[in-house]
């Protein structure tokens, strides 16, 4: 008689991701001056992903180009978890965490997908989009960045820009203009660097700690193009729900006469599981 076989052990599921302790909530709203909402985001608490996107171009090309990246960086963040061959198309910065340049391929890719996407049809020709993406890791937060959507740190009652617009102002030296010198200069809407825009671009990338009580603010320039730092820190300080913050800031934009789509997304860091 044949000896009984023992059979193959099944392939095993990947390990799910660990539980991060985070609470987040986005709101986006197109504005009573535009007639489409170009900008996009996601909130992916599983994988401690959250994304903002601001689309640009003509013929609801920019609402493309938000919507595109905002997917690609999603679909790579998942397909590169847990990956141990995992292929690097843009190269490895030595300088960043497997992490972070998991992130960092993610913008390159989503780059690569809009510029592909704007060369494919003459109506898409010339559009782009900004992008802010944080990224939790049970350790650390990981940061993003191409263009002049920005991402805030709010700890202790202390409001910190963690990002820095990629705008022909800074460029300039003059960000430091009052706001309201800022929203009347002819230059305050130039960007120098967008996905899609060029075949390369510069995805700016910043590591630090997780710190339970930090709130982080990713927003479009609807809103801090229309609220200051002082009116932000304020809203962040007599609301403590990530949904009341997201609602505040984007409402108290629309109210203050902001002409573009406005979009918050508040994640709230609390302890790793």
């Amino acid at each position: 008689m044949d000896e009984p076989t023992t059979p193959a052990p099944l392939p095993s599921s990947p390990a799910p991701p660990p539980a991060l302790g985070l609470q987040a909530f986005g709101v986006s709203e197109c504005g009573p001056y535009r007639p489409g909402n170009e900008d996009a985001f996601t909130v992916d608490l599983e994988r401690g992903l959250f994304v903002v996107a601001d689309g640009m171009g003509g013929h609801a090309a920019g609402e493309i180009a938000s919507r595109l990246a905002v997917e690609s960086i999603q679909a790579f963040i998942a397909r590169s978890e847990g990956d141990t061959d995992l292929t690097w198309p843009f190269g490895l910065d030595s300088s960043l965490s497997t992490d972070a340049n998991r992130l960092r391929t993610a913008l390159h890719l989503a780059n690569q997908r809009v510029f592909r996407a704007a060369a494919s049809d003459p109506a898409y020709a010339g559009m782009g989009t900004t992008v802010v993406a944080v990224l939790f890791t049970p350790s650390a937060i990981v940061v993003g960045h191409a263009g002049d959507s920005r991402v805030y740190e709010e700890r202790d009652g202390q409001l910190v820009a963690l990002t820095a617009d990629d705008s022909l102002l800074n460029a300039l030296g003059e960000l430091q203009l009052s706001p309201e010198a800022h929203a009347q200069h002819p230059l305050r809407n130039v960007v120098t660097n967008v996905l899609g825009g060029d075949e390369q671009i510069l995805a700016h990338m910043s590591e630090r700690p997780r710190a339970p009580g930090r709130r982080v603010v990713l927003c479009s320039d609807g809103v801090h193009g229309t609220l200051d730092d002082g009116r932000i820190g304020g809203i962040l300080a007599a609301e403590s729900d990530p949904r009341r913050v997201a609602e505040r800031l984007v409402a108290d934009a629309i109210a203050a006469g902001g002409r573009d789509n406005a979009t918050a997304l508040v994640v709230v860091d609390g302890e790793t599981a």
